[in-house]
């Protein structure tokens, strides 16, 4: 299968959006200092958030990586196939992002990055561009794009909960 959209690989490009598209961009802080960055960048990468997220998660591979096909099913019935595009494992940065493949409900991409600041702060930011590719998602209008700013904004209060930072 192909991915459906031209821009793959777009979201590593920070602010771009390409044209006909509609940007996301949720940045939620996780915690503080080098432990919990890399337990954040481990959930990030294996999996560990979306499956906590309480959607059904299927794929082809233990951890991102380019190539790697991944289908979320959301309420039991709505499956989002999509594929890995690309990762990143840096001393202070890690994430991946996927893009959307045919029958998934929207047509983009989503990246998920978890970063550590100079000040040893630890962030989830989570960029995408999308557009409706189903009727629903389309008739959805401002829902739709409501429930992806709410499920991108509950994966940062998941991802500080898997975390553990005391702090919080």
């Amino acid at each position: 299968m192909s991915f459906t959209y031209e821009d793959v690989g777009a979201t590593r490009e920070p602010g771009h959006c390409p044209e006909g598209f509609r940007p996301l961009h949720v940045r939620a802080r996780i915690g503080e200092g080098e432990q919990v960055f890399h337990r954040a960048s481990e959930a990030v990468l294996t999996w560990q958030l979306h499956r906590a997220m309480g959607v059904g998660v299927s794929v082809t591979g233990d951890r991102a990586a380019p190539g790697v096909d991944v289908t979320i099913t959301l309420a039991g019935m709505i499956k989002a196939p999509c594929r890995v595009v690309w990762t990143l494992e840096e001393s202070r940065r890690a994430g991946w992002a996927y893009g959307t493949l045919p029958g998934h409900p929207e047509c983009g991409e989503e990246s998920f990055v978890v970063d550590r600041t100079g000040d040893g702060t630890v962030w989830l930011t989570i960029t995408a561009f999308s557009r409706p590719a189903r009727w629903y998602t389309r008739a959805g209008g401002p829902a739709a794009r409501g429930f992806q700013h709410a499920y991108a904004r509950r994966c940062g209060v998941v991802l500080r909960r898997l975390c553990g930072d005391p702090d919080e």
